[in-house]
C-alpha cells in the first residue's frame, strides 16, 4: 500500500502552528519574562538569531506541502529547529535556563511524523548540546543565594534526557504502529471498494451469461439448418461453427467456474498439468498466436511442484495473455508473446511471467491496473481488475512493469504448497520429459 503524502494537510497545518508558536514563545520570554524567569540575555546575538529564525521559518512555511512531501525534508527542517532552540537558549543563560525542556518539542514533532531514527538523532544533537552548556558553566553560576546549585542543573540534565527517551520510545512507538494501522484501513477500504466492483461485475457477467444462453442455442440451430441446406462444405460455415463452439465452450466454462468458486473449493494441482492446460487453452483459442515457452532449466523440479488451483487460474492468465496479443497486433503484425515459468527456491513461489512487445503502457496507468478500473481509450482494465483478484484469492499476486527493451511484462507470484519427490510420490518419468519437451517447442 502506497501513502500519497508523508503526513496529512491537517497534520500539517498544526506542525506549522506549532513551529510558528515557538518562535512567538520565544520572543515572549525574552521581551516580557526574562526578569520574572532569570534568563540572562545576550540582546545582540538574540536579535539576529531571531531575524535568521523568521526568515527561514517564512521560508519554509512558503515551501508548504513540497517541505513535507518527504521524511528528510521535515527532518532537515525540525534539525534546524532545534539548533534555533540550542541557540536561543545558549545566549538566555545556558543550562540554567528554566525552559531548557523546550527543547523536547522538535523531537516530539519527530517521533509523531518520521521513522524511529528522525527522533533519536535530535535527541543525540540534544542532549550533547544541553551536556555541553551544562558542563561549561563557570563555577559562580552554580551557586545561587549561596546554594551549590549544581545538583539540581544535573537533576534537570537527567530529567530530560529521561523525558526525550521516552518520546523516541514510547511515543515513537505508538505513533508509527498508529500510522501502519491508518495504513492498513486505507487498504481495507480499497479492498473493500474493489471488492464491490468484483461483486458488481460479476453479477453483471452471469446474468449476461444467462441471456446469451438462449440465444447461442437458436444460432446453432439456425447454422444446422443452413448446413444441411448447402449440402456441402463452406469456409464461412466452418468459421461459424468454429465461432459457436468457442462460445458454448466459453458459456459452459463460466457455469462450471460459478459453481466451483461458489463453492469455495480448491484444489492442489502440478504445475505440469497447469501447464499442459494452459496450453490446450491456446490451442484452442489462440490457434494464431506464437508463444515462446521459456521453462525453468530444472524442468524436472516443474514437474514435481504443486501449487493451490481453482477454476479462475487458467481464465486470469488467459485473460493477460489476450491483452499481450492485443498490445503486439496495435504495434506490429507479430503476435509472438513470451511465456515463462520458473521456481524460485528462496521464496517457495511460481513464477509466471507474460511479456508482449508492444508500445507499453504508461506509468499513470499501469500504477492503477489490476486494482481499480481505468478508464482510456483501450478499455477500463476489468479483465486485469479480475485476473488480480482471482489470484489473490489463491494467495498469489500480479506484478506489471514495462520491460526495459520495450513492451510489457505480467508476472503472475504464486505460493509453491509443496515440492513432490519423484521416487516416493511415483511421479511418471514422462511428466519431467513432457514439461521439457515445452521449453523447446514454439506453440
Amino acid at each position: 500500500m502506497r501513502v500519497s503524502g508523508l503526513i496529512t494537510t491537517n497534520s500539517r497545518t498544526q506542525v506549522a502552528l506549532l513551529r510558528s508558536l515557538a518562535l512567538v514563545l520565544q520572543l515572549i520570554l525574552s521581551l516580557f519574562a526574562a526578569d520574572t524567569f532569570g534568563l540572562s540575555l545576550q540582546l545582540d546575538p538574540l536579535v539576529l538569531i531571531w531575524v535568521l529564525e523568521a526568515l527561514y521559518l517564512g521560508f519554509t512555511l512558503r515551501l508548504g506541502k513540497a517541505l513535507f512531501a518527504t521524511r528528510s525534508g521535515l527532518f532537515v527542517a525540525l534539525t534546524v529547529d532545534s539548533l534555533f532552540w540550542i541557540s536561543w537558549l545558549y545566549f538566555s543563560g545556558g543550562a540554567t535556563n528554566a525552559f531548557i525542556s523546550l527543547l523536547l518539542l522538535p523531537i516530539a514533532l519527530a517521533a509523531v511524523t518520521l521513522p524511529i531514527w528522525a527522533p533519536w538523532l535530535l535527541t543525540l544533537m540534544s542532549t550533547l548540546a544541553y551536556s555541553l552548556m551544562l558542563f561549561s558553566l563557570p563555577a559562580e553560576q552554580m551557586q545561587h543565594h549561596g546554594m551549590d546549585m549544581s545538583s539540581h542543573y544535573l537533576g534537570m540534565w537527567l530529567n530530560f534526557l529521561i523525558s526525550a527517551l521516552v518520546m523516541t520510545t514510547s511515543v515513537a512507538v505508538i505513533a508509527s504502529r498508529m500510522r501502519r494501522q491508518d495504513a492498513e484501513l486505507a487498504y481495507m477500504r480499497e479492498a473493500q471498494l474493489r471488492q464491490e466492483q468484483l461483486l458488481a461485475l460479476g453479477t453483471a457477467s452471469a446474468q449476461m451469461a444467462h441471456q446469451l444462453a438462449t440465444p447461442l442455442s437458436s444460432l446453432r440451430l439456425l447454422h444446422d439448418e443452413i448446413r444441411e441446406d448447402i449440402g456441402g462444405p463452406s469456409v464461412s460455415i466452418t468459421e461459424m461453427d468454429a465461432a459457436l463452439s468457442r462460445c458454448e465452450h466459453t458459456l459452459n466454462e463460466l457455469r462450471s467456474a460459478t459453481e466451483f468458486i461458489r463453492s469455495g473449493r480448491q484444489v492442489e494441482e502440478r504445475v505440469d498439468a497447469v501447464i499442459r492446460s494452459l496450453r490446450q487453452k491456446i490451442l484452442l483459442l489462440m490457434p494464431q498466436t506464437r508463444v515462446d515457452w521459456l521453462l525453468d532449466a530444472e524442468a524436472d523440479a516443474l514437474a514435481r511442484i504443486c501449487i493451490l488451483t481453482d477454476m479462475s487460474l487458467i481464465p486470469a492468465i488467459m485473460a493477460l495473455l489476450e491483452n499481450a496479443v492485443r498490445a503486439n497486433l496495435e504495434h506490429a503484425a507479430d503476435v509472438e508473446v513470451h511465456l515463462s515459468v520458473r521456481y524460485s527456491r528462496s521464496q517457495r513461489q511460481l513464477c509466471i511471467g507474460i511479456r508482449d512487445f508492444g508500445p507499453g503502457i504508461a506509468p499513470e496507468v499501469l500504477a492503477q491496473l489490476g486494482s481499480s478500473l481505468v478508464r482510456n481509450p483501450k478499455g477500463m482494465g476489468a479483465a486485469l481488475l479480475l485476473s488480480h483478484a482471482s489470484l489473490e484469492r489463491l494467495g498469489g499476486k500480479l506484478l506489471m512493469a514495462n520491460h526495459p527493451e520495450g513492451g510489457t511484462v505480467a508476472e503472475i507470484w504464486l505460493p509453491v504448497l509443496r515440492v513432490e519427490d519423484a521416487e516416493e510420490d511415483g511421479m511418471e518419468p514422462g511428466v519431467a520429459a513432457d514439461c521439457a519437451s515445452l521449453a523447446e517447442e514454439k506453440a
